[in-house]
């Protein structure tokens, strides 16, 4: 597809921790630019330290959009934000400047990439009867009712066996029937620039750790406090948040200090690992990556890259 006379939507994704708000930073000290989150945790309002939103100071360099807008009492869908996400995208090329989704949850970036499976809402007595079922027997199930999820699926991988099987059962179609189907993308009408950032993950988990701790030092606690102030649902996004859990258990008596950093820094980890492993076989194969640290030089080598235009002879760009 020639895609010359597209508008232009750049992509920086990857692992938390990985440098994607410097380098999207970068871009918009290049060009015009509009960035707009694709972060399921940075778009709650309630979570501005432990989701690592952008502060003030960076937030103030370049217009910054679909962050912190979502109430924590509110559950934000894949669905919803992607509906935002494309009204943001269009405004920004209203106004001629260049959007740039800067996040790690690969579900939101798919969604409004290729759109939604527009599967019939799940009969709640169905979904009760798979839920309540063992994973091997569900997984049985799965391998006579729909083989194709069964093959693509790991046994043990409850909550997509689960899925599957409530939707063939539910909607008398596969899964993946409805996959096919999927609508509202916008990939296909878009010049897309993406950039995977996959550092070696020693380097990651490094940053991981000290970022955590420095989360806890700048007023984390005092966030999980409000939070359990408001009596919220424990099930909302908000409350499952990487480091909402571990904190409450430490204010409640559960955990002592080093062991609630302790998992603090683990829960992160297992997240960054499970980001690796969505961008690795789910994104694109042709979707370029980098799988060197975030350095001053290769910032400058991928801004030119996403912008089209090299950086003038005095630049200096912080990666830090």
């Amino acid at each position: 597809m020639n895609t010359a006379d597209l508008p232009p939507l750049a992509l920086i994704a990857g692992p938390t921790a990985s440098g994607k708000s410097a380098l999207a930073l970068a871009v918009a000290d290049r060009v015009p630019s509009v960035i707009i989150n694709a972060d399921s945790a940075q778009v709650y309002r309630d979570l501005r330290i432990l989701s690592a939103r952008p502060d003030e100071i960076d937030m103030a360099q370049a217009p910054h959009r679909l962050f912190g807008y979502i109430d924590g009492a509110d559950a934000c869908s894949a669905a919803r934000w992607a509906g935002d996400a494309r009204a943001e995208i269009a405004k920004a090329h209203e106004a001629g400047r260049l959007p740039v989704l800067v996040g790690g949850t690969g579900l939101y970036i798919r969604t409004l990439l290729n759109g939604i499976a527009p599967i019939p809402e799940i009969d709640p007595v169905i979904r009760a009867a798979v839920r309540a079922m063992a994973v091997d027997a569900a997984y049985i199930a799965l391998k006579q009712e729909d083989p194709d999820s069964a093959a693509r699926l790991a046994p043990a991988d409850t909550t997509r066996v689960q899925r599957a099987l409530e939707v063939v059962r539910s909607s008398g179609h596969p899964i993946g029937y409805w996959h096919q189907r999927r609508t509202g993308g916008i990939g296909d009408r878009m010049k897309l620039s993406p950039l995977v950032l996959a550092p070696p993950r020693d380097w990651l988990v490094q940053r991981s750790d000290t970022r955590f701790v420095g989360m806890i030092e700048s007023g984390a606690i005092d966030e999980v406090e409000r939070l359990l102030m408001r009596r919220l649902d424990p099930e909302l996004p908000v409350m499952r948040a990487i480091g909402v859990r571990e904190i409450s258990a430490w204010l409640h008596g559960d955990l002592t200090r080093p062991e609630m950093v302790e998992a603090g820094r683990l829960a992160t980890r297992q997240y960054a690992k499970r980001q690796y492993t969505w961008f690795r076989h789910q994104a694109p194969q042709d979707w370029r990556r980098t799988e060197e640290p975030l350095t001053p030089e290769l910032v400058e080598r991928e801004v030119t890259r996403m912008t089209g235009f090299p950086p003038p002879a005095t630049s200096a760009i912080d990666a830090a």
